[in-house]
C-alpha cells in the first residue's frame, strides 16, 4: 500500500472520527518500526490536515474501527471511557478447531508484555458464529477445522485476543507469535491468506459530547471476504447484534477448552 493512499472514514464529526484501519499498517513510529516509513499516524494527519490522538490502539497486523480525536480533551474523555468499559468492542477472528461450546468467557490473567512482567485479570467474551472445515489432514485427522468467532475483549491486555486463544487451544490464525505454524502455512498454500486474521469488526460508544449512542462496523477486505467465501461463511448484520456480552452468563474458561474437536 502506498504512502499517499487514504484510509477509509466509517464516521466523522468535529471531535472524533472511526477509521478503517487496513491490516500490516503500524500505528505510529518507534523502536519496532525497522525501518518503515509508513504510519497510521501521519496518514491520518495529512489526510485530515490537523493533529489527530488516537484513542485507542490496534496491532500492526490487526484491520478494523479505530477510533480517534481532534482534540487533546477529547481523546483523554475517550480514553476514560475505554478504562471504564463504556466502549463495546466487537472482533472477528478465525481460530483453530471447533471450541465445545457456542459462546464462553477466556478469564485468564496477562502479563503487559515485553518488560512488564505482573499479571493482570484479563477477560475475553466470545461466541462461535461459524464452523468449517477443509479437505485436507492436519493432526492425525482427515481433515482441517476451523471456527468463525466474535470476540468481545473486556479488558485491554497486550495481544489479549491473540494470547487468550491460544491458551484455549484455538490458536489465531496468521498470528506468527501465538499462533500455530502448521494451519498458518495451510492458509496461506491453500486459500493464499498471509495475514493474520483479526478484524477489529465494530466499535459502539456514547459520544463525549452529548447523549447520542454511535455504532460503526467496518468492511472485510479481500483476504477475509476470501476466506468466507471458501467456507461459505455469512456474516450478521452488525447493527442488528446486541451491545455488550454475547450472553449474560457464558459458561467460563480459566484453561483450555475442552475437547478440541478434530483440527
Amino acid at each position: 500500500m502506498s504512502t499517499l493512499d487514504s484510509i477509509e472514514v466509517l464516521y466523522r464529526d468535529a471531535s472524533l472520527a472511526v477509521v478503517a484501519k487496513p491490516a500490516r499498517l503500524m500505528m505510529h513510529d518507534s523502536a519496532l518500526a525497522r525501518g518503515e516509513h509508513d504510519f497510521a499516524l501521519d496518514r491520518l494527519r495529512r489526510q485530515f490536515g490537523q493533529r489527530v490522538h488516537f484513542a485507542h490502539r490496534l496491532d500492526r497486523a490487526t484491520s478494523g474501527c479505530l477510533l480517534l480525536a481532534f482534540d487533546a480533551e477529547t481523546a483523554g474523555r475517550l480514553g476514560r471511557a475505554f478504562m471504564a468499559r463504556e466502549i463495546a468492542k466487537d472482533y472477528l477472528a478465525v481460530g483453530r478447531g471447533w471450541p465445545a461450546e457456542d459462546h464462553g468467557l477466556i478469564d485468564h490473567p496477562l502479563d503487559g508484555g515485553p518488560g512488564k512482567p505482573e499479571r493482570k485479570p484479563a477477560r475475553t467474551a466470545y461466541q462461535v458464529l461459524a464452523r468449517g472445515e477443509l479437505p485436507l489432514p492436519s493432526g492425525g485427522f482427515p481433515t482441517s477445522r476451523f471456527a468463525l468467532l466474535r470476540c468481545q475483549p473486556e479488558t485491554g491486555r497486550f495481544r489479549q485476543i491473540r494470547r487468550h486463544l491460544h491458551h484455549v487451544g484455538h490458536h489465531l490464525i496468521g498470528d506468527t507469535s501465538h499462533g500455530d505454524g502448521q494451519r498458518n502455512r495451510l492458509f496461506r498454500s491453500h486459500l493464499g491468506v498471509h495475514r493474520m486474521l483479526l478484524h477489529a469488526w465494530r466499535l459502539a460508544f456514547k459520544h463525549p459530547d452529548g447523549d447520542r449512542r454511535i455504532a460503526v462496523a467496518a468492511p472485510l477486505d479481500r483476504d477475509w471476504q476470501c476466506v468466507l467465501d471458501r467456507f461459505g461463511w455469512t456474516l450478521p448484520d452488525p447493527t442488528a447484534l446486541p451491545i455488550g456480552e454475547p450472553d449474560p452468563s457464558p459458561p467460563h474458561h480459566s484453561g483450555r477448552s475442552e475437547p478440541v474437536v478434530p483440527t
